[in-house]
């Protein structure tokens, strides 16, 4: 790899998993480095001044610092769009893109990609997220086209304590998923602690696993052009969809 290839990120305030998660995952790869923009996010609910934490004006603002370090490709590294509409993440890309002429991704629309790539249509969903919460997020999904067949959630929504839940809590709520043998389980929180974990888990149950801070650093990468093959020990994903 000839060139450096930069990932932004853009990072609620109060996530402390991504960073050090998409830090590790890139380490190991020649030329690539990860590079982080914050913007406030306190609270998961759908109260309305938590709703109004993800109003693109924020985003967008903190994509253009990104852009002053001239990174190659934006990522949203969050979630979102599971409560907020697919939509959003679909117009936050647009806005990112014109705002600094820098491809755009998002957790959410990576993991709308790879289902349909593997054409997942049944999966597991795990959060720390509260039941109303999960309800709009299991909502949206089917209306792309993804039946949750199995859900977990922690009813907690200080977005600071998500990092706080403990891995052996974590993968409890996949085995339990597991049990209804969907075709994925996805591990939707970015401040979740859960992507160190994955390899095990798929080697455990025989089924993929998608963490959204693994999505994340997988679309950038092959938004940056770079081979994803290159990244080990973080699951499946990076093995079959290079």
């Amino acid at each position: 790899m000839g060139q450096h290839i930069r990932l932004g990120m853009l990072t609620p305030s109060s996530n402390t998993v991504l960073e050090p998660i998409t830090q590790a995952m890139v380490v190991g790869l020649p030329g690539v480095s990860a590079h982080f923009s914050r913007f406030r996010v306190t609270e998961i609910s759908l109260d309305l001044p938590a709703l109004g934490q993800f109003e693109n004006t924020a985003l967008v603002e903190a994509a253009q610092l990104l852009a002053d370090a001239k990174v190659d490709v934006i990522a949203w590294n969050g979630t979102s769009a599971g409560w907020l509409g697919f939509e959003q993440d679909h117009e936050l890309c647009r806005q990112i893109t014109a705002a600094t002429g820098i491809p755009a991704t998002t957790s959410v629309l990576a993991l709308q990609e790879i289902f349909l790539a593997q054409n997942i249509t049944q999966f597991g969903l795990a959060t720390p997220y509260t039941h109303d919460v999960q309800t709009k997020v299991t909502e949206n999904f089917a209306q792309q086209g993804f039946q949750c067949i199995a859900e977990q959630h922690l009813s907690l929504r200080v977005n600071y304590s998500f990092a706080e839940v403990d891995a052996e809590k974590i993968s409890a709520m996949v085995y339990q998923l597991a049990r209804a043998q969907p075709q994925a389980i996805t591990t939707f929180c970015t401040n979740l602690r859960a992507a160190p974990l994955v390899a095990e888990l798929e080697n455990d149950i025989g089924i993929p696993i998608f963490d959204t801070v693994t999505v994340a650093v997988w679309k950038s990468l092959r938004l940056a052009g770079v081979d994803t093959t290159l990244v080990k020990g973080w699951g499946s994903l990076f093995a079959n969809l290079p």
